[in-house]
């Protein structure tokens, strides 16, 4: 399939996501030029707070297009992530029927009317025209069976109702699964995929992103916090921030009233950007370096 007509090529994809905030490398741009001119999955790696989900967000509004997110977990079951029957109403229905003495036959019961649609499903069922975007976020967290059932559905563009039969893609979804790596996904499952690996950026990016997703933070405060989080992550924390806590404890100190970050600043917003009390610990004991000149 050719590229929508909103991306001819890597550059667009870049300006349109920064339209939406989301400043992307040319590598994260590429991969995902592809999978919309390729109509193929994408999985993007990388540590917690680095905008996996983002990346997925922000495509799907420059593509002005629905976005469908599935949260997998432990235990995700199919029909969780594919569709469900509307049992209540079914029952009501069953229950109607019989006030008025008529019975109700399983297909007048298992119809489309009393089908709950679930990420899966609806992404399929997109009439277009232009491709959902389908976000399965954190695919590690799932299940090894879940993961070779969505391997199933996303190489077939179809799943299968029983009581309905097969329904395949309108328009083929964009797909973009995200994980931490906190187990590795079968090699089954990433030859179907395109693959990005989202490093963290820069203090210079990260400043850029701070500015256009707080934009009451002075310039400042905005390079300020990008080289702060850049020394944390250069400390031995058990969770490093990402470009995702850099946004949370800017907006943090936005509200704050801080325009300036000092020690003071830092100490007391520490929660917006350390999520354990060990690494806020190993913080105060070197923000004297985390806030200090470059």
């Amino acid at each position: 399939m050719t590229a929508p007509a909103e991306f001819p090529d890597v550059a667009t994809v870049q300006e349109a996501l920064s339209g939406r905030g989301y400043l992307a490398d040319e590598s994260l741009a590429t991969a995902l030029f592809l999978a919309t001119a390729m109509r193929q999955p994408i999985l993007l790696e990388g540590e917690p707070g680095v905008g996996k989900t983002q990346a997925a967000v922000s495509l799907a509004a420059a593509l002005d297009t629905p976005l469908l997110r599935l949260q997998c977990y432990e235990g995700l079951t199919a029909s969780e992530a594919i569709y469900e029957w509307n049992y209540p109403r079914q029952l009501l229905a069953i229950r109607l029927a019989e006030s008025r003495g008529e019975t109700l036959r399983d297909a007048d019961l298992f119809t489309d009317d009393y089908l709950l649609e679930r990420p899966l499903l609806a992404a399929l069922r997109h009439p277009g025209p232009r491709p959902a975007v389908l976000l399965v976020d954190e695919i590690d967290r799932a299940d090894d069976e879940f993961e070779a059932y969505l391997f199933e559905v996303l190489a077939e563009a179809a799943v299968t109702i029983p009581e309905l039969g097969t329904r395949r893609a309108l328009v083929p979804p964009i797909t973009v699964l995200t994980s931490n790596r906190t187990r590795d996904l079968h090699d089954a499952l990433k030859r179907r995929c395109l693959y990005a690996w989202i490093r963290y950026p820069e203090a210079a990016r990260v400043e850029a992103i701070i500015r256009g997703r707080v934009p009451q933070a002075g310039d400042v405060l905005a390079d300020q916090v990008a080289h702060a989080v850049s020394r944390l992550r250069g400390l031995e924390l058990i969770k490093p921030p990402g470009v995702a806590e850099a946004i949370h404890w800017t907006g943090a100190l936005v509200a704050l009233g801080v325009d300036l970050l000092d020690v003071a600043a830092a100490e007391r917003s520490l929660g917006a950007v350390l999520k354990y009390d060990e690494d806020q610990q190993l913080a105060r004991s070197a923000l004297d370096a985390v806030v200090g000149g470059r």
